[in-house]
């Protein structure tokens, strides 16, 4: 190895002159440019043009990694992803731009299923075998919570995005805080705190827990198990919200609802008040056709009744009568009229035949008529009469009055 000389302690140097200091002296190191390194992959990302960044680490430590695609496709290297147990060959350099001692990897060797992700699996399998993960525990959410719990770092860009759709979709509910700490050691112990929290206050109707996206180390505080046990324990529907939606935790499997994103459980937790405004204006719309077409038959209705009460009001009924009653006038007229032309005639004709024989003709012939006085009773027989009796005898011109001076025998 070639050594390099650095100026005086003294002296002061460029950044840029120490990092291709370091860069040369990594890379004249042969042992460095030939390593084999084993541990576990995490937070592993492949772009567009091939090339794959990672993390590889253990226990104790972490090292960058830069797999190009020519070295990958040359190695034949399996698709590397999150919690593999790896090891690498490959060379280490200094990444002057970024100030990174990175490695190079040149072949990769699969090792199986990294500790962390063993660990996971062990404790997913036990917590399922429990029942912590089974449907019928699930409860439906709220329609219309009034307050909303959200259990996160108040420092997270993912609080104020959930405030953001919260305040956009649903102003009307009411948001409570319970802070935590949502990455790093401390972190489990925080969320399960927070959510206790919330469910001894009681207001809360919904609970969200989550953060925003980060490596599997960062998201990890979601798959202890004490995380997963507050959820489980919650009265409170608990919504997860951790990471993107490639990310999976241990909490979204507990949780009453598993949202892709922290602005997804958001949006979940309440309805979008412009779909209210919506269907209001459709149910106002439909109202108003329901109204108009109720109008028009009551018009329709209001019409016939108003017919049938013209046809069947007692002043045409009266009208009615009154026409019957002129008509039945007129025929009794013209019937009494035809009934008293007949008896005048049958009364003409009595006359006639009365006066054919009416005594009057007979005294007018020189005979007369003997009545008794004062009854006027005819006498037609001496016998009729006494001595003493008043009589008339009625002749042409006029009445005779007599008395019967003694009585007469019959004839």
């Amino acid at each position: 190895m070639t050594a390099m000389h650095l100026p005086g302690f003294n002296e002061a140097i460029s950044v840029s002159a120490l990092s291709v200091f370091l860069r040369e002296w990594l890379e004249t190191n042969d042992m460095l440019q030939d390593v084999r390194v084993y541990g576990e992959v995490s937070n592993c990302k492949t772009y567009p043009s091939g090339h794959c960044y990672f993390t590889l680490k253990d226990s104790g430590a972490q090292l960058n990694c830069v797999f190009f695609k020519q070295s990958r496709l040359r190695s034949s290297a399996p698709t590397l992803r999150d919690g593999m147990g790896i090891a690498l060959n490959g060379r280490i350099s200094f990444y002057e731009r970024d100030g990174k001692l990175q490695l190079y990897v040149e072949s990769a060797e699969p090792l199986g299923v990294g500790a962390l992700f063993e660990r996971l699996e062990r404790l997913k399998a036990r917590l399922e075998a429990e029942g912590l993960f089974a449907e019928e525990r699930k409860r439906v959410l709220p329609e219309r919570p009034e307050v909303i719990g959200i259990v996160t770092s108040p420092q997270a860009a993912a609080l104020r995005d959930m405030l953001r759709v919260l305040r956009q979709r649903y102003p009307l509910a009411r948001v409570i805080l319970a802070p935590a700490q949502v990455q790093g050691s401390d972190a489990p112990a925080s969320i399960a705190a927070a959510l206790d929290a919330l469910n001894e206050h009681g207001e809360a109707e919904v609970i969200i827990a989550g953060r925003g996206g980060g490596s599997i180390e960062e998201l990890w505080a979601f798959n202890e198990e004490v995380v997963v046990r507050a959820i489980a324990r919650s009265s409170i529907p608990v919504i997860s919200g951790v990471g993107h939606e490639t990310d999976f935790t241990l909490a979204d499997f507990v949780a009453d609802l598993r949202a892709s994103t922290p602005t997804a459980a958001a949006t979940a937790a309440v309805p979008n008040i412009e779909d209210w405004r919506i269907e209001l204006l459709d149910r106002q719309q439909e109202l108003g056709s329901l109204m108009e077409e109720r109008l028009e038959e009551l018009a329709a209705q209001v019409a016939d009744l108003q017919y049938q009460l013209e046809h069947r009001s007692p002043v045409g009924q009266i009208n009615n009568y009154r026409q019957q009653l002129d008509e039945a006038s007129e025929r009794m007229q013209t019937h009494m009229r035809h009934l008293l032309s007949i008896r005048a005639e049958r009364l003409s004709g009595q006359t006639l035949q009365l006066h054919a024989l009416s005594p009057l003709l007979t005294i007018a012939r020189g005979y007369a008529v003997v009545r008794h006085e004062p009854d006027q009773r005819l006498i037609t027989s001496v016998k009729q009469v006494q001595a003493g009796d008043a009589l008339s005898i009625q002749v042409q011109d006029g009445s005779i009055p007599v008395t019967v001076r003694e009585e007469l025998g019959s004839v």
